[in-house]
């Protein structure tokens, strides 16, 4: 389908989906909220795709939720359905299929960092900035709170709340926002790697392993290790878990089927 503030590439299994509101630094409209959602459920439907590239044009990633529309509509009513909408959206991300990577290059802000946050994995530019910073508006960043403190330790993520002050990319990562921070010029080569790798790996197994990540957090270990071990073996019975078992002991490249 056509996006007027999304942009969708695909190469070699990775879907590239780039938020396109660099004039506002690609704050969260509703309508750009509503056109990644859209986005993310056509990419869940779509097996040719293996990994999913989340990328900001212009100077920024994500500047958060577009305050000047926001004051634009003061209906509580309106506001309420606003963040339902884009909590739905966020939620897609984990429950998504396909790994998700925040190509993080300028700041993400607010909802911007809970974007990141709600990501699997993200890759920073050195130059990257990461705050929650509505309370410094009188406005606590209530919904980013919710991805934010299942990311960060209690303590950093209470700091970052309430402080309003910008992480640089490197304090992120110490943090666990983000995965890997790498000098600007080299963040395009290396999140193209990086979701290459995974795009290489067996559907199955990437997709099984994902839903279960995400399915036992928070779960009483003897439960998480049920479900764990219904899962792998379900997954000894995939084909190419039976191909790349033959390949290891066979001392050969396993033939994925593709």
């Amino acid at each position: 389908m056509p996006y007027s503030l999304l942009r969708r590439e695909d190469k070699d299994g990775v879907t590239t989906l780039t938020l396109d509101r660099p004039d506002q630094f690609n704050a969260l409209s509703e309508l750009l909220i509503g056109e990644l959602d859209a986005a993310l459920e056509a990419v869940a439907a779509d097996e040719s795709v293996r990994a999913v590239v989340l990328a900001g044009a212009g100077r920024a990633f994500c500047a958060g939720h577009d305050l000047r529309e926001m004051r634009a509509r003061p209906d509580p009513a309106w506001h309420r359905e606003l963040f339902a909408r884009c909590a739905e959206m966020m939620q897609a991300l984990p429950r998504l299929p396909q790994p998700v990577i925040a190509r993080v290059h300028g700041v993400a802000t607010a909802a911007g960092c809970q974007l990141v946050a709600s990501c699997d994995l993200a890759v920073a530019s050195s130059a990257a900035r990461f705050a929650t910073s509505g309370i410094n508006l009188g406005l606590f960043c209530a919904t980013p709170a919710v991805a934010v403190t299942r990311n960060l330790s209690r303590k950093s993520a209470f700091e970052l709340l309430f402080t309003g002050e910008f992480l640089s990319a490197e304090r992120a990562r110490e943090l666990g926002l983000v995965n890997r921070v790498v000098a600007p010029e080299a963040l395009d080569e290396t999140v193209a790697a990086l979701a290459q790798g995974i795009a290489a790996k067996p559907r199955e197994a990437v997709r099984a392993g994902k839903a279960l990540f995400y399915r036992q957090l928070g779960r009483p270990a003897a439960e998480a290790y049920l479900d764990a071990g219904d899962v792998m073996a379900a997954n000894l019975t995939d084909a190419d878990a039976i191909e790349g078992i033959d390949a290891f002991l066979e001392k050969r490249t396993p033939r994925w089927r593709g």
